[in-house]
């Protein structure tokens, strides 16, 4: 098996409130949202945190987008429960509002809510229709400037959102429905020559891939019922899944929690998939208490073999060397 790892994982920052969504930029800082503290935040390279801007609700994934400004999806907040030293994602929360994708413009901090509905077709009626977005989760772009992004949904104590993924065209316009349904799914990624769409649902312990005939536009696979292909289910210890990222050679690196079971005191990591389905490795983080909960990364330095992957519930950012280059991803 080929090994992806070149050096053990380092402390970056600690302290930091649920954090997701990573960005590396080329002054050595990381951009990230926090999602418990409802915030865009600088790491600097000390570890010094500074806030860029204030979002509210629970920002979980950014992005650069083609305009220049980090673009946010918002679930709209949760109900926090400690574990111990970590925080967990618990229900809906009371003073919900409804999830959205925002803009930011680092620069100034400005915050701008721009989509909070998407458009779909109603199953029975066959009519057209305008929903809510429920938890927006992950986000990527592609090469033509169209948005991709997940909906993980929103949990009350005995019902949760059956959502899918939508995208956004270029230029704005509509959110549109793309895939639905499916079980909680999260991390969202394209490969090198964006022809395939991966999602990873977290309580499936699966990642699917789509095919793409363009921009936007599926070619469903005719053998299943929703067009996906399976890329794997083998997730080492069967850990569940979170967001992911894509590297220069086309494998897939998804954020992998809880590796043996529901004990979180089990160090989780990053599960390395050839896209050909094989698992190449897991790399675990192993940073001492409290346990990593990875939640997302991203590749960084001048060769963009640096890692830095958020580890939501114990607000760890760490860094670590790896032996490929990421995927440069468009507008980064």
């Amino acid at each position: 098996m080929r090994q992806f790892d070149e050096s053990e994982f380092e402390v970056v920052a600690t302290g930091l409130e649920y954090p997701e969504g990573p960005m590396a930029c080329a002054d050595g800082s990381v951009l990230l949202v926090e999602v418990k503290g409802g915030r865009l935040t600088r790491v600097l390279p000390d570890g010094t945190k500074v806030t860029v801007a204030t979002t509210g609700g629970s920002p979980n994934g950014a992005a650069f987008g083609p305009d220049g400004k980090v673009w946010v999806c918002n679930s709209g907040g949760f109900v926090w429960i400690p574990v111990g030293p970590l925080w967990v994602t618990g229900p809906q929360p009371p003073d919900y509002q409804g999830g959205s994708i925002q803009r930011v413009d680092v620069a100034t901090g400005a915050v701008e809510t721009v989509h909070t509905t998407f458009a779909t077709t109603d199953p029975v009626t066959k009519q057209p229709a305008t929903l809510p977005l429920r938890g927006p989760d992950d986000l990527v772009f592609d090469a033509a400037g169209g948005l991709w992004f997940t909906d993980w949904g929103k949990a009350r104590l005995r019902d949760r959102d059956v959502t899918g993924v939508y995208y956004l065209p270029p230029g704005g316009g509509a959110v549109r429905e793309a895939i639905f349904p499916l079980n909680a799914p999260n991390g969202i990624a394209l490969s090198p020559d964006g022809r395939r769409l991966y999602v990873a649902e977290t309580y499936a312990r699966r990642i699917l891939f789509w095919d793409l005939a363009a921009p936007g536009q599926l070619a469903p696979n005719p053998r299943t019922l929703d067009g996906s292909h399976l890329l794997t289910a083998a997730i080492p210890g069967q850990g569940i899944l979170d967001s992911m990222r894509v590297d220069a050679e086309g494998n897939v690196w998804a954020a992998t929690m809880l590796p043996d079971g529901a004990d979180p005191r089990a160090n989780g990591g990053l599960t390395v998939v050839s896209p050909g389905g094989e698992v190449l490795q897991f790399l675990e983080i192993a940073v001492g208490s409290p346990t990593p909960l990875p939640s997302n990364l991203c590749f960084g330095g001048e060769d963009r073999r640096t890692v830095y992957v958020t580890c939501g519930g114990s607000g760890l950012l760490v860094k670590a060397r790896v032996g490929v280059p990421g995927l440069a991803l468009n507008f980064g």
